[in-house]
C-alpha cells in the first residue's frame, strides 16, 4: 500500500473518531484501531494527531488553491474552499475548535498567506514589499477568523455570500493589486 493511501486511511479514521470524541481526547491508539494499522505505521507518517489533521487540511486546501491558481478568480477559489469546508464540516469544526500545538487556525493562516504571496510573485514577477506583506497578513488573519466564525455558527451564509464578503472586506490596496493581475 502506498504511503499516501495509508495517510488517507488514517485521515478517514481520524474523521470517524471525531464523530464521538473531541480532538484533544482522541488518541493515536483510537485512530490506528479504527484504521487497522499499527502505531508504528502512524508514526512513520505523522508526528502526532495534529500533524495528521494539518496534512489532511493541506490536501483539501490544495484542491481549491490549484483551481484558484489556474486562472480562476479569488472569489471562485474561495467558493470552492468553502464548499470543501462545508462537505468536511465535521473535520473542520473539530479541527478549528482547538488552540493547542499545531492548531488548524494557524496552519490555515500560514497556507493562505503563503499561497497569496506565491501567486502574486508568479503573476507579477516581483516579491511583495514589507507594507503589502503586512496588509496581506492582516487580511489573511481576518479571513481565517471569519471562516471559523461562519463554520462554528452554523454556516448561515452561502459559500458565495461568504466569498463576496471576503472580497468586500479586502483592503483597497490588495483589491487593486488582485485586479491588476486578473484575480478579482
Amino acid at each position: 500500500m502506498g504511503k499516501n493511501n495509508i495517510k488517507y486511511k488514517l485521515a478517514e479514521a481520524m474523521k470517524v473518531c471525531m464523530k464521538s470524541t473531541s480532538v484533544e481526547n482522541i488518541t493515536v491508539k483510537q485512530i490506528v484501531d479504527v484504521c487497522g494499522v499499527s502505531r508504528q505505521s502512524f508514526y512513520r507518517n505523522f508526528i502526532d494527531k495534529y500533524d495528521l489533521i494539518n496534512w489532511y487540511f493541506d490536501c483539501l486546501l490544495e484542491q481549491s488553491f490549484k483551481e484558484m491558481g489556474s486562472g480562476e478568480t479569488i472569489r471562485e477559489g474561495l467558493i470552492k474552499k468553502f464548499e470543501y469546508i462545508k462537505q468536511e464540516r465535521l473535520f473542520f469544526t473539530a479541527g478549528f475548535k482547538g488552540d493547542e500545538q499545531n492548531n488548524l487556525k494557524e496552519h490555515d493562516f500560514f497556507m493562505i498567506y503563503e499561497f497569496y504571496c506565491d501567486l502574486i510573485r508568479k503573476k507579477t514577477g516581483e516579491n511583495l514589499d514589507k507594507h503589502t506583506r503586512k496588509i496581506l497578513e492582516m487580511y489573511c488573519q481576518s479571513s481565517v477568523y471569519m471562516t471559523v466564525q461562519w463554520l462554528m455558527k452554523g454556516m448561515k451564509e452561502s459559500e458565495a455570500e461568504l466569498a463576496n464578503l471576503m472580497i468586500d472586506a479586502m483592503p483597497e490596496m490588495l483589491h487593486k493589486l488582485f485586479a491588476k493581475i486578473g484575480l478579482v
